[in-house]
C-alpha cells in the first residue's frame, strides 16, 4: 500500500524505521507537528520523526492544523491508500479520517479498551497493572474508540519507569503496526468492535498529578515515581523548594518514620509515608542537576524530625 505515516516524538521513530524497511508498502510522506522551541536557546526543532523522514528522503508535512486546507488539498494528491500514526499529537478532523481508503489506523501504547487517552503508559504503571501492551485499532471521531485489529502484550516490571516500559512497547508495537498494514493490505485482517466493558482513560499528567502525597502508602509512591518517570517527573516540596524524585526504593523494614519525614544515614536517605519507608536514590534539587539522594541528603544537612512535602518544614 501507499502510506502517509503520521507521528511526532522519538517514541514513533521505531515504527516509521519498520514501515520504511517493509518490502511490501510505500511510505510516500510523513505528517508531524510543526518544528518545537527546545533547550535554553529556544531555537525551532524538528521532530524526531521529521528528521527520521528527512534522512530517508521522504516528504515532510507540518500542517499548523491538520485541518488547514493546504494540507488536505496535498494529501489528496498524495492519494494514500492507509495512514498509520503513532503518537502524532492532534486531532484528525473527519475531511482528513475521509481521504485515504483504508482509513488511518492508529498504533496506541494499550490493551484497549483500556486506556484510552494521552498517557496510557504512565496509567498503567501508575495503577499497578501487571501486563500492558499495544493496539492497532482504525481512527474515528471518538477517543480511541474504534474497532481494533490486533494487539501485543507486555510484562510491566517491579522496576519499569513509564520511560522504559514505553521504549519496550515502542519496538514491540512496530512490528504489530506492520503485520496490521500486511493484513489490511492481503484482506486477511478485519478490525473488531471494542467491548463496551473495561474502558478506562488515561488523560495527560500533569506537574500537579506528579506530586508525591506521603500520606500515601509506599507502593502508592513508587508508582507515581516511576509512572511520572521521565516526564513530568515526580516532586515533593523541601525547605519550601521542589525535589524532583528520579528514582525511588521501597524499604519494607523501616515503619519509624512519619508521613513525610526525613531520615539520613552515611549512604543512604529514607521517607516516611503512609505505610514503611521510601528510599531516596536519585533526586533532582531546584536548578541543579541530578544526584544521588544521599549525596543530596549530605548537602543540605538535614535536621532531626524535617520533612518534605507540604511546606517542607519541620
Amino acid at each position: 500500500m501507499k502510506l502517509v505515516f503520521a507521528g511526532t516524538p522519538e517514541v514513533a521513530v521505531p515504527a516509521l524505521d519498520a514501515l520504511i524497511a517493509s518490502d511490501r508498502h510505500e511510505v510516500a510522506a510523513v505528517v508531524t507537528r510543526p518544528d518545537a522551541p527546545a533547550g535554553r536557546g529556544r531555537r525551532l526543532v524538528a521532530s524526531p520523526v521529521a528528521e527520521r523522514a528527512a534522512e530517508a528522503g521522504i516528504e515532510v508535512l507540518k500542517p499548523a492544523k491538520p485541518r488547514d486546507e493546504d494540507f488536505l488539498a496535498r494529501l489528496r494528491e498524495i492519494g494514500p491508500d492507509c495512514c498509520p500514526v503513532v503518537a502524532y499529537g492532534a486531532l484528525l478532523p473527519k475531511a482528513a479520517l475521509d481521504i485515504p481508503a483504508r482509513g488511518w489506523v492508529n498504533l496506541h501504547f494499550s490493551l484497549l479498551p483500556a486506556w484510552r487517552g494521552a498517557a496510557p503508559v504512565q496509567h498503567a504503571v501508575m495503577a499497578g497493572d501487571e501486563i500492558t501492551g499495544a493496539s492497532t485499532f482504525l481512527i474515528e471521531q471518538g477517543l480511541d474508540s474504534g474497532p481494533v485489529y490486533g494487539t501485543v502484550t507486555e510484562e510491566v516490571r517491579q522496576t519499569d519507569t513509564s520511560g522504559d516500559l514505553l521504549t519496550r512497547l515502542a519496538f514491540a508495537g512496530s512490528g504489530l503496526l506492520v503485520a496490521t498494514m500486511d493484513g489490511i493490505e492481503d484482506g486477511s485482517l478485519k478490525a473488531v468492535s471494542q467491548p463496551a466493558d473495561g474502558v478506562t482513560l488515561a488523560p495527560k499528567i500533569t506537574v500537579e498529578d506528579a506530586e508525591v502525597d506521603w500520606a500515601s502508602p509506599a507502593m502508592r509512591v513508587d508508582r507515581i515515581v516511576r509512572g511520572c518517570t521521565p516526564a513530568p517527573g515526580a516532586w515533593t516540596v523541601f525547605r519550601g523548594e521542589r525535589l524532583k524524585i528520579i528514582q525511588a526504593a521501597l524499604v519494607q523494614d523501616r515503619t519509624d518514620l512519619a508521613p513525610g519525614e526525613l531520615s539520613a544515614a552515611k549512604n543512604n536517605v529514607y521517607v516516611g509515608s503512609g505505610s514503611h519507608a521510601v528510599e531516596l536514590l536519585w533526586v533532582q534539587p531546584q536548578g541543579k542537576k541530578p544526584m544521588r539522594g544521599a549525596d543530596w541528603a549530605r548537602g543540605v544537612r538535614i535536621a532531626p524530625g524535617e520533612r518534605v512535602g507540604a511546606d517542607g518544614v519541620r
